[in-house]
């Protein structure tokens, strides 16, 4: 699914070479078949490229809030061999901003959104922003899909999960796993989300299916 060698200008990420083929099981489960799909947090564009492949004719919208970042999905895109399916060139997106202002409107209404591990290493307002975004351009009942580490109810999945969480408060209070059922449900809730599936995922991670 992912090229062996890491392209020119690109970053690479083994966790996003280990964790693409389990999440592209979840993505085609419950991604509607055609439409474009906003991936928030595309982080190196591993997944962007894989994912593309197999899921076409769906589009894919890769964003990312630095240059870096969205030079190295580029990279990652120009290495598909043709007449490989290509995602849509990366664009710039903080979700925290007001959704009204998010670069999809050429898109609308959206078929899906994906966050790959991104609520728990970005402050607590990036999730609250990225519910309202699901709000704002998800066509109706289309699926917010959040993939990452929680932990349940107060306790945390694992010890390395314990571990994380602690490195990441280290770094910056703000910063931190998110707890599924005391934070983010309730949130996402007050935004307009239900969640219809909670998909346990390999390493302790979970993949939470949220629709308006």
């Amino acid at each position: 699914m992912i090229a062996a060698e890491t392209p020119d200008g690109a970053m690479d990420a083994p966790a996003a070479r280990r964790n693409a083929r389990p999440l592209l099981a979840i993505l085609q489960a419950e991604l509607p078949p055609t439409g474009t799909v906003l991936e928030i947090g595309s982080g190196t564009g591993h997944h962007a490229a894989a994912f593309i492949q197999a899921l076409h004719p769906r589009r894919w919208l890769p964003t990312e809030t630095t240059r870096e970042r969205r030079d190295s999905i580029a990279a990652w895109t120009a290495v598909l061999p043709p007449p490989a399916p290509r995602p849509m060139a990366p664009r710039a997106l903080d979700a925290s901003a007001d959704a009204e202002a998010w670069p999809v409107a050429d898109c609308a209404p959206l078929s899906g959104m994906l966050s790959v591990n991104v609520i728990h290493i970005a402050p607590w307002n990036v999730a609250l922003g990225i519910f309202a975004g699901a709000m704002r351009w998800l066509a109706p009942g289309a699926p917010l899909i959040l993939y990452g580490p929680f932990h349940r109810e107060g306790r945390s999945m694992s010890d390395g999960n314990t571990a994380f969480d602690a490195d990441l408060r280290r770094q910056d209070a703000r910063l931190g796993i998110r707890d599924l059922e005391r934070d983010v449900l309730p949130a996402a809730a007050e935004a307009g989300l239900a969640p219809t599936a909670i998909h346990e995922m390999p390493a302790n991670n979970l993949c939470v299916v949220l629709r308006g």
